[in-house]
C-alpha cells in the first residue's frame, strides 16, 4: 500500500510535544520524510538535548502511522543537540533542608498534609519550595488552585530553565503542569524518573529553608531517583491508624533507614486520627483506630509528630485549592500548624546531632 505524503503528515499531526503541547508537524520537528511502497522514514527533530520525551513520542509517531497501514515499515530516527560543556550551578546549591513527604500506601492523605506542612512553614516566615513527585498521580496543582497555570521559562545558556509557580509563599512544580489533567501518563520507569530528574535540577529554586517532595506511595525508582537526585535531609510517613496501613509503614521506615539509602526518619504523621464534626468541635470518634501510628512510632523507636483529625473541610479545601491551614478556625488546620513546628524541631535536632546527608550512590 502506497501512502500519500498528506497522509503521512496529517496521521503525524496528532502526535504532540507533552511540554509545547504542539505536534511535530506544526514545530517541524518532521525532517527527511521519505516514502515509498510500504515503508515510511524520517527524522524526528528534538530542540533540546536529552529530551525526556524522544522516546515515547517516536513510540506515538510509528503508532499513528502503524494504524494507517499496520504492515508499514516505520524507520524513524531520532536527534537531539549535542551537550554542550556549559554547565550550570547547582540549583538546590542554596536548599538548606530537603524533606520526603512519604507514605506506605496510597489514600493517606500524604498529599494533603504535603501542601499544608509548606503553607503552614510559609506562613511561619520560612522560604518554602514543594515538588509533587508523584509522578502518575499529580494533585498537587489542584491543591493550590493552579491546575490551569504553567511555570515561567527562560534560557540560560543551552538549557531551559523553570520558574516555579509560587502561592501562599511555597514556590511550586509539578508535572501535572505539563500535562493535561485527564491525560494519562503511560510511561515506564526510565521516562518517568528522567521527567521528574529534569523538573527538580532544571528549575529556578532561589534560596529555601525548606524544599518539601510529595512522593507516590509506596518504595519504588520515584524514591531511588530522589535519594539520588538530592541530598534529602530526612523523611516524613504519613499514615491512617489501621493495621493495613501500618504494615507498609514498617516498609517504608525500612526503605529510609537500610544501608544503601540511609536517609534519617524525622518522625510519623497520624492521618485521619479521629473524626471531628465541625459543629462539635470536642467530639472525637476514632473511625479507623486509636493511636496506631503513635503506637508504632514507639515500637519504631522513631519521634511521634503528631495527629490530624479528619474534618470534611479538609477535603473541601483542597479541592477548592485552599489549604486547611490557612482557615485559623479550622481543627485540622491549627492541628497542621503545630506539626509545622515539631517538624522544624525534629529538622533543627536532626541537623544538630547528624552529619548532612549526601547524595545516594546506587550501584546495584
Amino acid at each position: 500500500m502506497l501512502l500519500t505524503k498528506d497522509q503521512i503528515l496529517e496521521a503525524l499531526k496528532s502526535v504532540k510535544h507533552p511540554e509545547t503541547r504542539k505536534n511535530i508537524i506544526e514545530t517541524q520537528m518532521v525532517e527527511s520524510l521519505e516514502i515509498s511502497e510500504g515503508k515510511v522514514s524520517f527524522m524526528l527533530k528534538f530542540q533540546k538535548a536529552k529530551d525526556p520525551f524522544s522516546a515515547s513520542m517516536k513510540k506515538t509517531a510509528q503508532a499513528a502511522l502503524k494504524k494507517l497501514d499496520p504492515d508499514l515499515d516505520v524507520q524513524i530516527n531520532v536527534f537531539t543537540p549535542p551537550v554542550l560543556n556549559f554547565k550550570l550551578a547547582d540549583p538546590l546549591a542554596k536548599i538548606k533542608n530537603i524533606i520526603a513527604i512519604a507514605s506506605g500506601k496510597g489514600g493517606v492523605g500524604k498529599s494533603t498534609v504535603a501542601v499544608n506542612l509548606a503553607v503552614a512553614l510559609a506562613k511561619s516566615g520560612a522560604k518554602v519550595g514543594l515538588v509533587d513527585a508523584d509522578v502518575y498521580g499529580p494533585s498537587i496543582p489542584k491543591m493550590f488552585g493552579v491546575e490551569d497555570q504553567r511555570p515561567g521559562m527562560k534560557k540560560e545558556g543551552d538549557k531551559d530553565i523553570i520558574i516555579p509557580l509560587e502561592k501562599y509563599g511555597v514556590k511550586i512544580i509539578s508535572i501535572g503542569f505539563f500535562v493535561k489533567p485527564e491525560d494519562a501518563l503511560v510511561w515506564r520507569g526510565p521516562m518517568a524518573t528522567s521527567a521528574l530528574k529534569q523538573l527538580i535540577n532544571q528549575s529556578e529554586w532561589g534560596e529555601l529553608d525548606y524544599l518539601l517532595i510529595d512522593l507516590p506511595p509506596g518504595t519504588g525508582d520515584i524514591h531511588l531517583t530522589i535519594v539520588q537526585e538530592t541530598a534529602v535531609t530526612g523523611a516524613v510517613i504519613v499514615s491512617t491508624p489501621q493495621e493495613v496501613a501500618l504494615a507498609d509503614v514498617v516498609k517504608g521506615i525500612a526503605m529510609f533507614k537500610g544501608d544503601k539509602i540511609n536517609v534519617p526518619v524525622l518522625g510519623l504523621i497520624e492521618n485521619m486520627a479521629w473524626f471531628t464534626p465541625e459543629e462539635l468541635p470536642d467530639n472525637k470518634y476514632y473511625i479507623f483506630g486509636k493511636e496506631g501510628v503513635k503506637k508504632l512510632a514507639g515500637e519504631m523507636k522513631v519521634d511521634f509528630l503528631g495527629q490530624i483529625p479528619l474534618v470534611q473541610s479538609v477535603c473541601e479545601d483542597g479541592d477548592s485549592g485552599r489549604p486547611s491551614v490557612m482557615d485559623e478556625k479550622n481543627p485540622a488546620g491549627k492541628a497542621f500548624e503545630q506539626l509545622a513546628k515539631k517538624l522544624v524541631v525534629a529538622i533543627e535536632a536532626r541537623n544538630k546531632n547528624q552529619e548532612p546527608t549526601e547524595r545516594v550512590e546506587i550501584t546495584t
